[in-house]
């Protein structure tokens, strides 16, 4: 009973220890990696950086699935080939990266895209 008198009152006054205090769940959906057919590399790090010293807990996520096109990014055109755009999301996620189709709603406090083409044309 005491500690919990306590761990309320330190509540209460505003204190938190790092251990008691969770950051919100914010889910990141990517649409590859490249501005012209896929997430934005500069938006979705900073979005990364900034959420990770907030102390947030994020999960990113990309659909399974081709890109629409391959571009280029030299020449701005596109290119031949095909990519899968979870496989190209996950160089930006560092590998640790899920199918969009397991995002829950209920279980984030924010879903944020990150621009590029690539949410136009990819999801």
């Amino acid at each position: 009973m005491f500690r919990r008198t306590l761990a309320l009152s330190f509540r209460f006054c505003g204190f938190r220890s790092a251990a008691a205090h969770r950051g919100p769940n914010v889910a990141v959906v990517l649409s590859g990696c490249g501005v012209y057919d896929g997430t934005e590399i500069h938006e979705a790090s900073a979005i990364l950086v900034h959420l990770s010293r907030s102390g947030a807990e994020v999960q990113v996520y990309a659909p399974d699935v081709s890109q629409m096109h391959v571009v280029d990014h030299i020449k701005g055109e596109p290119a031949g080939g095909s990519r899968n755009v979870l496989v190209e999301s996950a160089r930006i996620a560092r590998g640790k990266i899920m199918d969009l189709g397991k995002l829950t709603a209920q279980d984030h406090d924010a879903v944020i895209f990150p621009g590029g083409f690539g949410a136009a044309k990819n999801l």
